[in-house]
């Protein structure tokens, strides 16, 4: 028996878990997968949780029930990789492989800047890329009666980079649905040299910012939080109030990598882009947030990337030659309030721009445009998620590698 060991059972480890199960004969080999955490939670949630559009029920479910049979399941915490021995440290047992995935995504790590995560943590200085933040935030917003918002984000990069802007565009639309608009000044704080990620996106869509009446502060590289005053400072000076600070700290990989000296600054695995191969141990593959590839760490980009993983598995598994196939592929809705959403598609070397998606010329759904259609297609993504994604199942219509059809290129 040949062992394959899976570190990390959210979105990128489960999907695996789904795909090579089947493809793997059983009397060959072995599968496990290991994470300590038993819940297994639908991050793209956490942002509808502060205004109230979801509830915890919706955004947790049970991890073990995605997976597969056949599949052992390990729920212990990871101490440490030792890849020149092929062999994992768990808590209280080491497990060899064969080959290694590594799928163990990132956190935030509110205390790499000064005073962040201070005596105001979850009072009036939030994050809501944490199910515990984005609780936390919500029970605040019920009760706030308005004033300064800073919706601040610490640097690149992050998790769903749309995700900071999606939050503002929302708290505007949850604001004036509770008739307090004019009681908040909206604030969008990025070190940045525009609003949005891609240069084409931000030109393009800047008029939102306005339309919402959101002040933008660009190139604001964060030094410190003043819990004191209230007050975000720069490296250069400038300060910014708040009567209420929604960061999104720097995004970090797991400790285990840094423990196991295979990540780099940030604590992400250095990984060849295309193949999803890691760069220094040939025996080891690496998927989702873990990775350093420059592609949007967001669940799309995982179930992409897992279609292009597996067959590199299996052509590795033959002695045969991977295939330099991923291309960074990304497809995100971004939400813009008051029921109306954007969706953008795009990779490592082309932009977003408009068309029509994922049928060229008929849609439903208009690329780079505000429309209900791309805000169902954004909550109906829920459900895609929990019944297709991590279990493996392609989605109609959808390719892994991003199709230049229907696109104004």
């Amino acid at each position: 028996m040949k062992n394959l060991v899976i570190l990390g059972a959210g979105t990128a480890g489960t999907m695996m878990a789904n795909h090579l199960r089947p493809k793997l004969k059983k009397a060959d080999w072995n599968i496990t997968i290991v994470d300590q955490y038993k819940t297994h939670y639908y991050q793209p949630g956490f942002l509808f949780l502060p205004f109230d559009i979801y509830t915890e029920d919706q955004v947790k479910k049970v991890g073990k029930k995605f997976i597969p049979k056949g599949v052992n399941y390990v729920q212990k915490k990871i101490d440490q990789i030792f890849p020149e021995d092929r062999k994992v440290k768990l808590e209280d047992e080491t497990l060899n492989y064969d080959i290694l995935i590594i799928a163990t995504g990132s956190k935030i790590a509110p205390e790499e800047v000064e005073g962040m995560k201070g005596k105001n943590w979850h009072k009036n200085v939030f994050d809501f890329y944490t199910y515990e933040g984005a609780l936390a935030l919500r029970n605040k917003l019920r009760e706030w009666e308005g004033g300064n918002m800073v919706v601040h984000l610490t640097e690149m990069p992050i998790k769903c980079p749309v995700a900071p802007l999606e939050f503002a565009f929302l708290a505007d639309s949850y604001f004036e649905k509770k008739g307090m608009r004019d009681k908040v000044k909206l604030t969008y704080v990025t070190p940045l040299s525009g609003a949005f990620t891609k240069e084409k996106s931000s030109a393009a869509l800047g008029y939102l910012m306005k339309e919402k009446n959101i002040n933008l502060e660009i190139d604001f590289a964060i030094e410190s939080v003043d819990n004191e005053n209230n007050k975000i400072v720069d490296y250069g000076g400038r300060e910014v109030e708040y009567d209420l600070l929604v960061t999104i700290p720097t995004n970090m990989g797991d400790e285990v990598i840094a423990r196991s000296g295979m990540g780099d600054d940030l604590n992400f695995v250095p990984t060849d882009h295309n193949t999803l191969q890691s760069k220094e141990y040939k025996d080891v593959f690496v998927i989702g947030d873990a990775t350093n590839v420059p592609a949007s760490k967001a669940g799309s980009v995982a179930h992409f990337e897992a279609e292009t993983l597996t067959d590199n598995i299996l052509l590795h598994i033959e002695g045969k030659p991977l295939k330099p196939e991923f291309d960074g592929h990304a497809n995100c809705f971004i939400e813009t309030g008051k029921n109306k959403a954007l969706l953008i598609d795009f990779n490592y070397k082309q932009e977003p721009v408009e068309g029509t998606f994922p049928i060229p010329g008929l849609g439903p759904l208009k690329l780079l445009k505000e429309s209900v259609f791309n805000h169902w297609g954004k909550l109906a993504f829920r459900w895609i998620y929990w019944n297709m994604l991590l279990k493996g199942i392609p989605i109609p219509l959808v390719s892994r590698n991003m199709s230049t059809k229907g696109k104004r290129l």
